[in-house]
Formats: structure tokens, sequence, C-alpha cells
């Protein structure tokens, strides 16, 4: 399940009108974006982790993205946006579904959040650079991924760090995001495309190409005992960071 869209130029339309069909029910967390909710904790532990030591922040802080411009790109009704503005940073989010767009700015309101949301192509937007940009399970659903990659780049201020997180294309993953999560409804079907999935060492080759050094990528796993959580397994889904080379 996807964080969302992208851009015009990168995103195919048909991805975008899938996921903005769902906006209405990205924050119910036993919804359609169930699965984002239960990815959310771990994915933000290895964010706070990277932002620390990134910036060598103080690993106790409450607001350590204070004085910070954050980019969510594909942010979706903005799962991952808010609690950016929550660690303290000035938050900006994108995302080619304009559904997406309207609810995530009504639910950021509610929650008494000010996060600029913009819904269109990123190129287009003229945002200028970031402090951390983030874009998580949206590389699979672009169809240009070195341009997509590209742009994130490009968005990326001095001293910047890159956050991504994206599934593996691998056959586990093949069996259990596409095949297995889909016929039991962990995710609605046709959200994923094992085709577009992409390896780390494709990832850090993408990256390489837009001028960034990926840092050791960390996996999301699954097991009985500890549910989702962060591990060495990179067999299905995985984060990385990336910084300015």
């Amino acid at each position: 399940m996807p964080d969302a869209t992208v851009t015009a130029a990168t995103i195919r339309p048909s991805e975008a009108e899938h996921f903005g069909r769902l906006a209405g029910d990205w924050w119910d967390p036993k919804g359609s974006s169930a699965m984002l909710h239960r990815m959310n904790p771990v994915r933000l532990a290895f964010l706070r982790q990277a932002v620390d030591a990134h910036w060598h922040g103080d690993p106790e802080s409450l607001k350590p993205l204070a004085g910070r411009r954050a980019l969510d790109v594909g942010c979706g009704a903005g799962l991952l946006a808010e609690p950016l503005a929550r660690l303290g940073a000035e938050v900006t989010g994108v995302d080619a579904a304009a559904e997406n767009i309207a609810v995530a700015g009504e639910h950021a309101v509610g929650a008494g959040l000010s996060i600029d949301y913009r819904a269109g192509e990123l190129a287009t937007l003229g945002l200028g650079g970031f402090d951390l940009v983030t874009a998580m399970e949206v590389l699979e659903h672009v169809a240009d991924k070195a341009a997509f990659v590209a742009e994130l780049a490009g968005h990326l201020g001095p001293g910047g760090l890159l956050v991504l997180s994206t599934p593996n294309r691998t056959a586990q993953s093949r069996l259990l995001l596409v095949g297995l999560a889909e016929a039991i409804g962990v995710v609605p079907r046709g959200t994923h495309h094992w085709d577009d999935f992409v390896t780390a060492d494709e990832l850090r080759e993408l990256l390489a190409e837009a001028g960034l050094a990926m840092g050791a990528p960390r996996g999301i796993a699954y097991s009985p005992a500890k549910g989702l959580h962060l591990s060495d397994d990179l067999s299905l889904n995985y984060l990385v960071t990336a910084t300015q080379a």
C-alpha cells in the first residue's frame, strides 16, 4: 500500500485515480490503508534515528526537526506529514491526487497542525530546497524512476537528508506483498505491480546518478512475535537514507 501518488510527469494516471478513490478511507486504521498504519511506527523509528544521526541531535528531544523544512512527496492524506510536523518541522506535502490533498488538509486542521499541502506535479510547484525530503512507498508506483529520484535530489537543500522506503523485488515480495496481501484484502487489489519493485542495488544506482550517496538499507520485516519491525532482512520492504555525494 503506497503513501500515494507523485507527479503528472512520473506517475501513471491510472495509479493517481486508484489512490484518489481511497482518499476518504485513508485515516481509518482498519480500512484500505490499514497496512500503512501498521508500518508507520516502524518507518518513524527509522526516520527518527536517521534525523538524530544526520544532525547529531538529542535523542530525547521532542522536536528534533525544529527550525527545519520537510517535504513529503506522495504524501497521500498526511499519514507521515503530520508526525513530521509534530517533530517540529515546517512541512510541505505534495500529491498528484487532489482527493488526497483535500482529505489531508481537513485532517490537519482537525489535528491543529499547520501543513502546506499541494496537489500537482512536484517539478512545477517551485517549492525550492528542503532540509528533509521523504518519499515513502512511492518509488514502486513511478513510471520514470530516474526522473523521479532526480527531482527528489533537486529539492534537497545543502546538507539535507533524503529518506525513502519501497518494496524489494524478490520472490518473497511477489508471494507475500502482491499475491497473498491482495488475495486476503490486506491491501486493495491492483495496488502493487511486482515488476515495478526496485532492488536496493538498483536504488543505489538511481541515487548515484542523481548525485546522492545511499546509506545502509534497513528492512521492514514481520514475525508473529514482533509484528512489523526494523530488520537486516530486506526481502520484503526496505528503507534507506541518502545525502549529497
